[in-house]
């Protein structure tokens, strides 16, 4: 039994779209050293996937850098390792930034057909990046296999609220696990559901026969034109997942699960402490984090490369920040090679990659709604 692996790196931009204007979702940075992307890629790896293809759309060179060769992740091999599918548009179709926002997981698919169908994997396993978790392909792949299912689903089980429902994918199941009905972001739903995880498994030639169709017929949405359309005579399977998981559905979401991993060490065990299943990156090698007289660092993350001479205070703070003399960072997340000046005074903030925080500056922002700093700002 092999697997090949195939990552959307560009759905589910506009969640954060703060965060997603010059790089796609997949390399939004993450937990002070880590990208979105590298989340799924550990779990395929780990559940020795190591044949990976990257759709992307746009707003890709991030990635690109973060990735390489993808020798972090052991995946730089002569035969399968990972790579890049661009959009196969023509001249003619002259997309825009705008209409490749708008793709979905079965246009994505349909615009790598040639790819796809060159597949000589017996699964397929298919994973978005707004999802953060620490999964077990083999187990999903194993129950895939047991079940006969022509797709399997990896769902949990949640309380949806009116407030958080419309961003999600609902799958009611009978007490076998085979999915009846599909609700697709419903605006009133309330109570326990089993919601999409953004994660499938399906057999290859079922996908390759999926996406001939797809493109046959016109369809566009993976849930609504396929899952939705064929319930009654397929067999779709879902597989609830028990661990933590993470969905970066807005911008306070992606605070709020931050902070969640400072303040809860089961979050961070749960992520970070398998010891089998262990969340690869990219290498920085980097000087160790340099603490001068007089500064402190209570409850945070703190990455390496760093030049601490201030208080840092329930913060994450990426590699080669500076935080300057008498400086004070609470509550935030600042990102790589952001600069603070002597003074400054920083309370619910996020700062994007290469910001300046000029000397004496205060910022302020609320757990429901952090200030941001563009990629660059100098303030």
């Amino acid at each position: 039994m092999s697997a090949y692996g195939i990552i959307f790196s560009n759905i589910h931009d506009n969640n954060i779209p703060e965060l997603t204007r010059l790089r796609s979702i997949a390399s939004v940075p993450f937990a002070c050293r880590y990208r979105f992307i590298d989340f799924t890629l550990s779990n395929m790896v780990n559940s020795n996937i190591y044949n990976i293809s990257v759709i992307t759309s746009y707003n890709y060179q991030s990635l690109m850098d973060h990735i390489g060769s993808g020798k972090d992740w052991d995946l730089a091999r002569r035969s399968g390792g990972i790579k890049f599918l661009p959009p196969n548009i023509t001249a003619y179709a002259n997309p825009t930034a705008g209409s490749l926002s708008s793709y979905t997981r079965l246009d994505s698919l349909k615009s790598v057909a040639a790819s796809i169908n060159r597949i000589t994997d017996d699964y397929v396993v298919l994973s978005d990046c707004d999802v953060i978790c620490n999964v077990d392909f083999n187990d999903m792949i194993r129950y895939h296999q047991e079940t006969g299912a022509d797709m399997t689903i990896a769902v949990k089980r949640v309380n949806l609220t009116r407030e958080n429902c419309s961003t999600a994918i609902v799958f009611n199941s009978d007490e076998d696990g085979r999915i009846n009905e599909v609700l697709a972001y419903p605006g009133d739903y309330e109570g326990q559901a089993d919601i999409s995880l953004n994660m499938i498994v399906m057999s290859t030639s079922y996908l390759q026969q999926m996406v001939l169709q797809a493109q046959t017929r016109g369809y566009t949405s993976l849930t609504r034109d396929v899952i939705a359309r064929t319930l009654g005579y397929r067999n779709y399977r879902v597989y609830r997942y028990d661990g933590y998981f993470a969905a970066i559905t807005s911008f306070a979401d992606y605070y709020r699960h931050s902070m969640e991993i400072l303040s809860d060490a089961e979050v961070r065990d749960s992520l970070f402490s398998v010891k089998t299943r262990p969340v690869y990156t990219k290498v920085r090698n980097s000087a160790p984090t340099y603490y001068a007289a007089g500064s402190a660092a209570r409850n945070s993350m703190i990455a390496d490369g760093c030049f601490i001479e201030g208080t840092v205070e329930n913060s994450i703070i990426f590699r080669g920040v500076k935080i300057g003399r008498n400086a004070t960072v609470k509550n935030s997340i600042i990102m790589q090679d952001t600069i603070v000046g002597d003074g400054a005074f920083l309370n619910c903030v996020i700062t994007d990659k290469n910001a300046v925080i000029r000397d004496q500056r205060m910022l302020c922002g609320a757990e429901t709604q952090p200030f941001y700093v563009v990629k660059g700002k100098m303030i």
